[in-house]
């Protein structure tokens, strides 16, 4: 029964781990826009001191595939500045509070608008220990002692952190297949249209020989004997 209730326990202790986990504030944010042509759009993302933020941003569709990025402290300051990118990967450590601007810039291209896809994720340190001590204190039995608590909160931690990495990869990975697929269909239409073109030529042509042809013999000479 000593074994029985253990288990018990143990599973409720899970139960209760992963409910804490999982109710996690979140700290991801994904977008995709549509940047008009001559024109400058901003995100706007609250941060705290001391917190991670990656930024990551791709140009799925448009003229050249190619915008300007920019992201602005909350006092001015441009921490980073591009131009002319398909693509970019970020890392930023915050040193201020407040709320970071992150601008993308399509003012060079005066016809063509760009479809854009970005996230955005905060690694916050404070935030991942309050959680462990949250989880912690919701244990009030003496028995699980034994399971060396420091280790199973270590491994769901681990756990945790490879789950969103695996879905930031994912999500990275989706907009590169969205990116691919508008590349296909519009070289497939290039290539298409310039298909027709040459065999409109084509039969031009031979037409026009064949014509040139029976032009030639239509006008022969009759001899009268």
């Amino acid at each position: 029964h000593s074994s029985s209730f253990d288990l018990c326990v143990m599973a409720c202790f899970i139960v209760t781990v992963g409910l804490t986990l999982g109710f996690r504030p979140k700290q991801h944010m994904e977008f995709t826009f549509i940047l008009p042509a001559a024109s400058t759009e901003c995100f706007y993302q609250t941060t705290s001191r001391n917190s991670s933020m990656e930024i990551e941003y791709q140009v799925i569709a448009g003229s050249g595939l190619h915008v300007g990025f920019a992201l602005i402290s909350p006092t001015g300051h441009r921490v980073i500045s591009e131009f002319r990118n398909s693509d970019g990967i970020h890392t930023v450590d915050a040193a201020e509070d407040g709320d970071y601007r992150l601008c993308f810039d399509n003012s060079f291209s005066k016809l063509s608008e760009k479809m854009v896809f970005f996230e955005v994720i905060i690694n916050s340190r404070s935030h991942v220990g309050g959680d462990g001590d949250e989880w912690v204190n919701t244990v009030v039995s003496d028995s699980v002692v034994e399971y060396k608590l420091e280790e199973i909160r270590t491994r769901m931690d681990t756990v945790y952190w490879h789950l969103e990495k695996s879905h930031q990869v994912q999500t990275v990975l989706r907009a590169f297949e969205a990116r691919d697929r508008y590349l296909l269909e519009d070289n497939l239409w290039s290539v298409s249209f310039w298909s027709c073109i040459n065999l409109m030529v084509m039969l031009t042509v031979a037409v026009t020989q064949i014509y040139t042809l029976r032009r030639l013999f239509d006008h022969t000479k009759r001899v009268c004997t």
